[in-house]
């Protein structure tokens, strides 16, 4: 793959997971309960009932796991911790065992010379703190920065890359205005807020990790974001293209760059966010990076009779698309990387997630041969590599899933991984995908990673 010379020499190979769609042990070891074990009892919530009181059973199996990265050769390890793992109560009262699982992972990790890259909120906001108000309350910004000193105190004498929130605008518009996700609400007046108060919430937690953690910490924020077109060339389409940006890239991006909240979008959402002296001098602290998570670009439509922000996508004829009914479209990804270079400045930029879920299923001698899945990789990197070529100072790539997981609303019916679960044996099985990124990090690294020609 001729588009690898384009990787810098230190080009981070990684994997990414998230806690809740891969630990189970749900009630093990002092967990409390999170929005999401609370979620998956709502009849119909979950697509087949699914929770993730099991999942990959990685709270017991992760030597296994471990090894697993070290056999594909990745250099690093995007990991989430468990805020109800570590803090049963959201706040206070701290739960050594849970800290402690962390802590054999990160050493476990480093021994097997793998980075590990700690993701402090991915959606599994303790219960108890949903009791409380959720997002939608500001108090729930300060425990989270209290969780994130609490984590940096323990392990950042040795994790040195760290992200605060993973994807706030789903925490914000898909648990709280759509309902599709924990908690499941359907408020503009509480989703507005809950943006807010995920904001403010990575600003303090950035500030507790850069005071507790004793390595020199790389603190960053990832954000789903995708480029956004119309559908026709209708003016109505054309106004709700510029909606869907506000919605999933400029109500996200503008106040991390200290421009404030988009003026067009708060009318509208018709709800002031709650801002209080010095929050957007906090949401707006210097990143040390940026990660961007791709999977689909946003092709809409006016629909002025539904919810803010009154948009609806369309489907590209004649397009690819992967089980989750999403469009394959490689070159938004990297748009996107160029974008957040020229637009925001960005000096460090990392893809965190991205991935494409597929029917898998083993063949008689129990390999996996996702043909789909490994195109989709090889044509994902290829983009990443000419953003490289335009100026994009990209420095790794994660690839979502290391393993076939809970997939949120869906279950366990869409598989991402690189790894195949057998959910019922636990039995774990590299699919051709994992084979092929293995053999892509064994290529860079023969190519000495040559760098890319400056871009003209």
């Amino acid at each position: 793959m001729d588009d690898l010379r384009a990787f810098e020499p230190d080009f981070v190979w990684g994997v990414a997971t998230a806690a809740y769609q891969i630990e189970g042990a749900a009630a093990e070891d002092g967990r409390s309960p999170s929005i999401w074990d609370t979620f998956c009892r709502v009849p119909g919530a979950v697509a087949n009932g699914d929770t993730g009181d099991v999942a990959c059973d990685h709270y017991h199996r992760w030597p296994e796991d471990v090894a697993i990265m070290r056999r594909l050769g990745v250099s690093a390890y995007r990991l989430s911790t468990a805020w109800p793992r570590v803090l049963p109560e959201g706040t206070g009262r701290v739960n050594q065992a849970g800290l402690d699982f962390y802590d054999r992972l990160v050493d476990a990790l480093l021994a097997a010379g793998i980075r590990p890259f700690v993701t402090l909120y991915h959606w599994d906001l303790p219960q108890a703190l949903q009791d409380r108000g959720g997002w939608p309350e500001r108090r729930t910004a300060e425990h989270f920065a209290e969780y994130a000193g609490v984590v940096a105190r323990t392990l950042g004498d040795r994790v040195t890359d760290w992200t605060t929130l993973n994807e706030p605008s789903c925490s914000a518009w898909i648990g709280h205005l759509d309902g599709r996700m924990a908690p499941g609400l359907t408020s503009i007046e509480a989703a507005v807020p809950a943006s807010h108060h995920l904001l403010l919430g990575h600003g303090l937690a950035t500030a507790a990790i850069r005071a507790e953690a004793r390595a020199t910490p790389s603190v960053g924020i990832v954000n789903n974001l995708s480029p956004c077109e119309p559908a026709t060339d209708r003016p109505e389409d054309a106004a709700a293209a510029v909606r869907a940006d506000g919605h999933t890239n400029r109500w996200w991006m503008d106040p991390l760059h200290g421009r404030g909240y988009p003026e067009d979008m708060v009318r509208v959402y018709g709800v002031e966010p709650p801002v209080r002296p010095g929050d957007l001098e906090a949401i707006a602290t210097e990143l040390d990076y940026l990660g961007l998570n791709y999977y689909f670009r946003n092709v809409v439509a006016d629909d002025p009779g539904g919810r803010p922000p009154f948009i609806r996508g369309v489907p590209v004829p004649g397009s690819q698309r992967t089980a989750m009914d999403w469009e394959v479209h490689p070159d938004g990804l990297a748009s996107m990387l160029v974008h957040m270079t020229e637009e925001y400045g960005a000096r460090r930029l990392y893809v965190t997630e991205s991935g494409s879920a597929w029917a898998d299923v083993p063949g008689a001698d129990g390999a996996v041969r996702d043909k789909q899945r490994t195109d989709y990789l090889e044509r994902h990197l290829a983009a990443c590599a000419d953003a490289v070529r335009r100026g994009a100072p990209l420095r790794g790539y994660f690839v979502w899933s290391l393993l076939d997981n809970f997939e949120w609303a869906y279950g366990y019916d869409k598989r991402f991984g690189l790894v195949h679960v057998d959910y019922a044996t636990q039995a774990r099985t590299v699919k051709a995908s994992g084979h092929r990124y293995a053999e892509l990090i064994r290529e860079h690294a023969a190519l000495g990673g040559a760098q890319p020609p400056a871009p003209s």
